[in-house]
């Protein structure tokens, strides 16, 4: 009686073992399938990873409503047409505001005016704007801007920047 009970205990770890790789490859190739899912359903093949940089645009801002205030460059990124862009500013930490795209003549306290290739609809590489005051004094000197760009249609912020404007 002494021996069977000692062979059931041999057997044992063996089988726990076994049992514990199995479960062990199960759930790795589990995670392997949600994660390769999650990636793909985050990607629809029209990935694009936008950059954007900020300077000092030409001019000393003063009390006038017109100073040009920061130029925005798309440095890397998918043409985006203008009529699914936002930007917005948020300047010395205020609250932001939305400016104008480039060619409407909206109500906005800002607005963009572009340069690079002003011949299409899409903001691309190396084309950019320039931030500039709409009737109203947002800028008397010097003031830090955080630049949020979103992408209207997908409802995303694509990139942040800021600039600091300089008397």
């Amino acid at each position: 009686m002494q021996n069977e009970n000692r062979n059931e205990e041999a057997v044992s770890p063996v089988i726990a073992t076994i049992l514990m790789v199995a479960i062990t490859v199960v759930l790795a190739g589990v995670l392997y399938v949600w994660a390769s899912s999650l990636a793909e359903g985050n990607t629809d093949g029209n990935l694009a990873l936008y950059a954007f940089s900020g300077k000092d645009a030409q001019g000393t801002p003063g009390t006038d409503t017109a100073d040009n205030l920061i130029m925005l460059t798309m440095d890397q990124g998918g043409d985006i047409n203008w009529a699914a862009v936002s930007v917005k500013l948020a300047i010395d930490g205020a609250a932001p505001v939305t400016c104008d795209n480039p060619g409407v003549d909206g109500t906005s306290v800002c607005s963009l005016v572009e340069f690079g290739n002003t011949d299409d609809q899409v903001w691309s590489v190396g084309d950019g704007v320039t931030v500039v005051e709409n009737g109203q004094d947002l800028c008397s000197g010097s003031c830090s801007i955080d630049v949020t760009i979103t992408d209207t249609r997908e409802g995303k912020t694509i990139d942040t920047t800021n600039g600091v404007v300089a008397e």
